[in-house]
């Protein structure tokens, strides 16, 4: 069965990029007559926030999108998570990170190879680790490319690919090779959470049967370190569908970063559901 979700994070209101995006994935799930899951990605605890939570599930009710019940929320699974990386580590093919952003950062400003190959700091010399272990200094976990590569072979590796429905920013489309590389030693495990987004959304896609992903073409490019993930683990891998983005009428696409107008200042001016999707071609 067609199975397909939005996967909004509560550290804001939606606004109209946010509408496409969900209007988008329910109505191909009503017209293949498969589901549309809602999933609360919920995994930081500094910007995400209750009434957020429930500001979106107002705000997806006004367009006229229902979806399964009872929708999974990522913070109360966290447990799901750390058996994961507790598994990777078990494999070795997790390392320790103390390092802090501005490092890191500072990192790829020194690089000689470019902002891909930085952020591969590689693990900590065992003296350090084991002194910043000795001084309860936060660390991440980070996934080694190396190590991974070497765990599924270099054919798997070089076999590496997902199906691209839609189109990538640069026109991608049809069976896309992967590229894990571009994304260097992600973290899949925060300091602060226990999680990153790249593990909970591959786990959470695998776990509720996903067959079709559908979300915005800002997301392409994290397709290719969550490939990795879903072969290492033996997820199965759903077909992408990455869709334009949509544009204010500054030319800058919408973003809860940039203030852009929301629906519920959107509804507050006058404006129906009915009237929103039209607009938005549903």
């Amino acid at each position: 069965m067609f199975v397909t979700r939005f996967a909004p994070s509560p550290t804001g209101r939606l606004h109209k990029g946010h509408a496409f995006s969900a209007l988008a994935a329910w109505t191909v799930a009503r017209e293949a007559g498969g589901r549309f899951i809602l999933r609360i990605e919920d995994i930081d605890p500094t910007r995400c926030r209750p009434e957020y939570e429930a500001a979106i599930l107002d705000d997806l009710a006004w367009l006229g999108l229902d979806w399964e019940t009872p929708v999974r929320r990522q913070s109360d699974h966290l447990a799901d998570y750390a058996a994961v990386i507790e598994a990777l580590n078990a494999r070795g093919l997790l390392y320790r990170c103390f390092r802090t952003r501005k490092e890191i950062l500072d990192a790829i400003g020194d690089a000689p190879h470019g902002a891909a190959e930085a952020v591969r700091p590689g693990p900590h010399p065992p003296e350090d680790e084991a002194r910043l272990l000795a001084e309860g200094r936060p660390f991440a976990w980070r996934l080694s490319l190396d190590r991974a590569r070497a765990d599924l072979g270099e054919a798997a590796w070089a076999a590496l690919s997902f199906v691209e429905e839609g189109m990538g920013p640069n026109g991608e489309t049809g069976v896309i090779p992967a590229r894990p590389e571009t994304a260097g030693d992600v973290v899949l495990a925060r300091k602060d959470a226990g999680v990153a987004y790249h593990l909970a959304v591959t786990h959470d896609d695998a776990l509720q049967g996903v067959t079709h992903v559908i979300r915005g073409q800002d997301l392409f490019e994290a397709t290719h370190i969550q490939r990795l993930i879903q072969a290492l683990m033996g997820w199965p891998t759903p077909v992408y569908n990455h869709h334009r983005l949509l544009t204010g009428p500054d030319g800058k696409r919408y973003a809860k970063r940039d203030r852009s107008v929301t629906l519920a200042e959107l509804r507050t001016g006058g404006l129906t559901a009915a009237v929103l999707r039209r607009e938005l071609g549903f």
